[in-house]
């Protein structure tokens, strides 16, 4: 079973490793079939998001989240946040206000990011 514990808690460490770049942890809480709507409405893959980071495209240096709504549903909990960025994207420095909705399920190895989309807000 999932709790609204056990996502908040994985948000954080999502947050942590996107902050830190670090793509070994950012690899252990994707799923390796993941689909993700970027901002740029762009679709992309497991692969394709952790090359972002292990590239050094985008840094961040800063991420304020806010939770809208958290639903579990058997086992699968999905995730509403405002999330507030700082950083770099391309060697151009940002800062933007973005809303996510992600799709946490549980699996035999743990609970893992299996889809999502983001937007600006």
């Amino acid at each position: 079973m999932i709790t609204k514990n056990d996502i908040l808690a994985l948000e954080n460490q999502l947050y942590d490793a996107m902050k830190s770049s670090n793509v070994e942890a950012l690899d252990k809480l994707l799923h390796k079939d993941l689909l993700f709507i970027v901002p740029s409405g762009e679709t992309i893959t497991k692969e394709m998001d952790l090359e972002t980071y292990r590239s050094g495209m985008l840094k961040i240096d800063a991420l304020t989240p806010a939770i809208e709504a958290l639903n579990i549903i058997d086992d699968l909990a999905i995730v509403t946040v405002q999330i507030k960025l700082n950083g770099n994207y391309g060697g151009q420095a940002f800062e933007a206000q973005y809303k996510y909705i992600r799709f946490w399920k549980k699996f035999a190895d743990g609970i893992k990011v299996v889809g999502g989309s983001g937007s600006s807000a």
